[in-house]
């Protein structure tokens, strides 16, 4: 559910242009060229965080609901991907979840890629930073295999660390495995990934691989978002980052992730 696009739902300047052009993009299915052209060359990440801020209070102006945050770029493989060096973060709302096993309407995506991630659902708060891992720890109720349907709304995603985040961190859909496991039950550092195209392995990578741990990346997100003073708190899902490289996806693909200790998810773009 979004709000009618109307320009003036936006200041006149850069960072609402920007944003503008984002949520049009969106709209109409055409990705636009990049939101850093709008700036001069010393803009930075923060700038990017901006467009994305103002774009997340339409969304909740216009009736969508939060149900967690994603972490992106905590893999060295998709760093180099993209060309960027330093993790970010997103919004996730809840008509972007996914159950396993899902078709996912195409529609709603323009250039889609997949990573196979690490997804854990908070039963406490995390609202006092700096975070210790053991608090994170202690935080966290389950984990469950997860598929990151990542998208760009900016043309051949042609991305800076910049243009991602404005673009609420590349975000399009997210699909979560159904079966809740114990952190106790499963070593997230070592858990292996492998991740298949219609049947063929084409992403591989572990727990490791996500900024040392995905609990590590939790940490991360727990001291960033405090900082901007949008604390996680009880129920919210994350979505750790991802394991292993993206693979670009086009309707009628399926994809299957197999995470060691916590199972498989699939999900087709139909």
């Amino acid at each position: 559910m979004t709000t009618e696009l109307t320009a003036t739902e936006y200041p006149r300047d850069p960072v609402g242009e920007a944003a503008l052009s984002l949520r049009r993009a969106s709209a109409d299915g055409v990705a636009c060229p990049p939101v850093r052209a709008m700036f001069d060359s010393n803009a930075g990440v923060e700038v990017g965080y901006e467009i994305q801020e103002r774009n997340t209070a339409i969304e909740l102006d216009g009736g969508r609901r939060v149900s967690g945050r994603k972490i992106g770029l905590t893999s060295k493989a998709v760093q180099r991907q993209l060309g960027v060096d330093r993790p970010d973060f997103g919004t996730l709302f809840v008509d972007m979840e996914y159950p396993d096993g899902a078709e996912l309407p195409f529609s709603r995506l323009l250039q889609p890629r997949v990573e196979a991630e690490v997804a854990v659902v908070l039963e406490r708060d995390l609202d006092s930073a700096p975070h210790g891992f053991a608090e994170v720890l202690r935080a966290v109720a389950f984990a469950l295999p997860a598929l990151e349907v990542a998208d760009s709304r900016i043309e051949g995603w042609d991305i800076t660390l910049l243009d991602t985040v404005a673009d609420n961190a590349s975000g399009g859909l997210y699909v979560l495995g159904t079966r809740p496991v114990m952190l106790s039950d499963v070593d997230l550092r070592e858990a292996q990934m492998s991740m298949t195209l219609d049947g063929s392995v084409v992403s591989t990578g572990a727990g490791s691989d996500c900024l040392g741990h995905p609990l590590s990346a939790a940490r991360w997100l727990a001291d960033a978002l405090c900082e901007r003073g949008i604390p996680l708190r009880a129920g919210d899902v994350i979505m750790t980052g991802a394991l292993g490289p993206m693979v670009a996806g086009a309707r009628g693909s399926e994809f299957a992730a197999s995470i060691s200790g916590l199972g498989r998810v699939s999900a087709r773009l139909d």
